[in-house]
């Protein structure tokens, strides 16, 4: 293998990324400048593309047509230094469940020819507090230490990139955010993160945010950024007979989208008197609004519906 690259302050740049599979694009032209040392959120609806762009940046798709560089390495021609430097863990637990999970480090630790290798597992295992489970059979964990397990095999080799599928899909929120801390105490090691999810409080754990829809990147930036950028604005309803305002107000003018988020309903729109207009007959005796900061799920919506129909399918 050439020696490592020199110093880049970009974990990743890469530029027009497209992928094609026959007549189908699932990503098209895809830009993504990522600075070193600092985690970021890919965030969109299903099928938006961004497992497939996370493949191409690690070298394990080869892209249609666009370039760039990940860790220094050209995404084309060095795709297996790439993915020698990379800790890529999958949505779906991937190891042996009829291994212990010393078994399964030991596996791993031989795929990177990671020596002495009983010291190199023995420091992984406490690290990540799993020496009590350590002969444990993986089938018999929870998914929160299934979790905890896939971190540990996917970062044993001190990868300088780590790449996260939806990572906490079906784990409970304690666990959750130990993973969450454990992800930003790596960070501070100099260790790069993207990580794709659907959940917003993870999503405004990150650094920066990427949004995708129908495999075309629609907006990014800080969360804020991208919060102000989106010129939302939302009023939000509480009290007694809330629940039962959503149906008079949806296809009003203005009103682009109405949720519930917990006791209060959230109306959103882009053109404050309009909505207002629409929203004047439910301002009655025992209803309370008021114009909040809309959130990121309002936000995330408010970029599906201005999204569309994903024209891909019928392509």
């Amino acid at each position: 293998m050439k020696p490592q690259p020199e110093h880049n302050e970009l974990a990743i740049d890469v530029t027009g990324l497209v992928k094609r599979f026959g007549d189908k694009t699932v990503v098209n032209g895809v830009d993504i400048h990522m600075p070193e040392g600092r985690v970021w959120g890919f965030l969109g609806p299903n099928g938006s593309g961004k497992t497939t762009t996370i493949r191409m940046i690690c070298g394990l798709l080869e892209p249609s047509a666009g370039e760039g560089t990940c860790l220094g390495y050209n995404i084309r021609r060095e795709a297996n230094q790439i993915k020698l430097a990379t800790g890529y863990m999958t949505q779906r637990f991937s190891f042996w469940e009829d291994l212990s999970l010393r078994e399964n480090l030991e596996f791993v630790a031989r795929l990177y020819n990671l020596r002495p290798r009983r010291t190199v597992v023995d420091e992984t295992l406490e690290k990540l507090g799993l020496q009590h489970r350590q002969h444990q059979l993986c089938g018999e964990l929870s998914g929160g230490w299934k979790q905890r397990l896939a971190l540990a095999a996917v970062t044993m080799h001190k990868p300088r990139l780590l790449l996260l599928d939806e990572p906490t899909a079906g784990v409970d929120p304690q666990a959750r955010r130990e993973f969450w801390d454990e992800i930003h105490l790596l960070t501070q090691q100099g260790l790069t993160v993207l990580v794709s999810t659907h959940y917003m409080d993870e999503a405004e754990r990150c650094d920066e945010i990427v949004y995708l829809a129908h495999g075309e990147l629609i907006t990014q930036g800080t969360v804020d950024a991208v919060v102000r950028e989106s010129r939302l604005i939302t009023f939000q309803a509480r009290g007694k007979g809330v629940r039962q305002l959503a149906p008079t107000l949806k296809g009003k003018p203005g009103l682009e989208h109405i949720a519930y988020f917990g006791s209060a309903l959230h109306v959103s729109g882009k053109h404050r008197e309009l909505m207002l207009q629409s929203l004047n007959p439910s301002f009655q005796d025992g209803i309370q609004w008021e114009e909040i900061s809309p959130s990121l799920e309002d936000v995330f919506i408010s970029l599906m519906v201005d999204a569309g129909v994903d024209k891909r399918a019928y392509e």
